[in-house]
């Protein structure tokens, strides 16, 4: 494509590449980022990438042309097919490439689609995905020669095998899954009734159009049926996937939902029992309560820039065992490969609630300090970063006992935390506030809007 003819740039995001079909992603898009992508490989060593993609009504056409761009400067594909994300990265691994691509939108709405994107075992983000624009605009549609081959295999059962023969249920489980029309259900029934579950389906049937709820478990709106479901039925637990199968989402029997930084206590216990002293990495986002169970745990707390690919890379320079993220990302590199999975976290997840009478009981008894979800400052591209820039430097914290600057600023106090870090996939400021009582709560909220309302100019704080 000539300069004449520019790439959207909205759609290079930071950690991947995302955005509108057909207009801004299409297969024309998809064919030259399948060439970039192979230029990239070629200069690596690499020979061969993997490609699967969702349960989109866009995504096996941008698939095709991928692949077409990609074999069109002499690189290997090798397609697996409709696939949750985190089969993508499994392929990756285990076909000993390091690199691949999987279409998805995540749990954007039916009009998106995206590509998230591995190359020599690393998760291409940042500074990466503004190259391949660079090189897709220098590319000249014309000029194709050399010619790769395409060949196809379906994984989906030595996944299964694969978890199945080294996660072990103490005893059969009862519980429902709520796959939102994702194509996590083309997995995950045939997955947990592997591990021995008794298994309810709530919308495991794979539909583009997510006819019944929003494929996204960070949204409590889309926990409803399953919530209700587990309550009305003799389930002793509900999981919920989102569109691409790579977050978790947890409900209880009696309706209580588990977020993700919990779910990481209950995570790390179990990993340093067999790891102690093991290195832990957990995003910003995360309740401080992460930070202090690790410790009690015998473990090593280390707190991380939010974003997949952030984690991803902190946890290959430290070979920590376990990451996590607020966002239900969760990395497992003891007795896995290191990648986000919801589907191989909920197997870890009934591993350790097997071994109880009550698993719910085991969910609910974890810390939990009042808190607030995200809230977000809605801004104009490019002001939530330079107002976080200016926070750092000109912000004033009081009563907080110390301030951390690694993503944002978080600032902790005996009592709680507060957060207000900019997104770096759209133009808000994300913030986050916990603490062990209604008092406290509203003195760090306080002590957050002095500090922004001078810098915020015309923007409306959200607390």
């Amino acid at each position: 494509m000539t300069s004449s003819n520019a790439l959207p740039d909205a759609v290079f995001k930071a950690y991947d590449i995302r955005g509108t079909v057909p207009d801004q992603i299409n297969p024309q898009f998809a064919r030259l980022l399948g060439r970039a992508l192979a230029q990239r490989a070629k200069s690596e060593g690499i020979e061969t990438l993997v490609v699967g993609y969702d349960g989109r009504l866009s995504s096996p056409d941008l698939a095709k042309a991928l692949q077409e761009g990609i074999n069109a400067e002499g690189v290997d594909s090798l397609d697996i097919g409709m696939a949750p994300t985190p089969l993508v990265y499994y392929a990756a691994h285990t076909q000993r490439t390091g690199s691949g691509v999987a279409i998805t939108g995540s749990h954007n709405p039916p009009n998106y689609n995206g590509f998230k994107m591995m190359m020599g075992g690393k998760t291409l983000h940042g500074a990466d995905v503004q190259a391949l624009k660079q090189v897709m605009n220098e590319i000249d549609p014309t000029a194709e020669s050399l010619q790769g081959r395409q060949s196809t295999v379906n994984l989906i059962d030595d996944y299964i095998q694969r978890i199945a023969g080294d996660v072990k249920l103490a005893r059969p489980m009862k519980i429902a899954i709520d796959c939102g029309n994702g194509v996590g259900g083309a997995v995950a029934p045939q997955l947990f009734r592997a591990l021995g579950c008794k298994v309810d389906e709530l919308y495991c049937e794979v539909d583009g159009g997510f006819p019944n709820h929003h494929p996204d478990p960070a949204d409590p709106a889309n926990l409803q049926d399953l919530i209700r479901h587990v309550q009305n039925t003799d389930c002793e637990i509900g999981l919920a996937f989102d569109g691409d199968a790579d977050r978790l989402g947890v409900v209880t029997k009696s309706g209580e939902i588990i977020w993700p930084d919990r779910q990481l206590i209950l995570y790390a216990r179990d990993v340093l029992s067999r790891e102690p002293g093991a290195t832990i990495i957990f995003d910003v986002k995360c309740s401080r309560h992460v930070a202090s169970s690790i410790a009690q745990a015998g473990g090593t707390p280390l707190m991380w820039q939010t974003g997949h690919s952030m984690i991803k890379a902190k946890l290959a320079e430290t070979n920590a065992p376990l990451a996590g993220e607020m966002s239900g990302h969760t990395f497992f590199k003891e007795r896995w490969f290191g990648f986000d999975d919801g589907l191989y976290t909920g197997a870890r997840l009934l591993e350790i609630l097997a071994r109880a009478n009550d698993p719910s009981e085991v969910l609910e008894a974890l810390p939990k300090d009042l808190s607030t979800p995200e809230l977000k400052l809605e801004m104009e591209e490019g002001q939530p970063h330079t107002l976080i820039a200016r926070l750092q430097a000109e912000g004033k914290f009081p009563t907080a006992q110390s301030i951390n600057t690694i993503d944002g600023v978080r600032a902790e106090y005996a009592d709680g935390f507060g957060l207000a870090r900019a997104s770096n996939t759209t133009p808000v400021v994300v913030l986050r506030f916990e603490a062990d009582s209604q008092e406290a709560l509203d003195r760090i909220q306080q002590e957050f809007r002095d500090a922004l309302y001078p810098l915020a100019g015309d923007a409306r704080l959200p607390f």
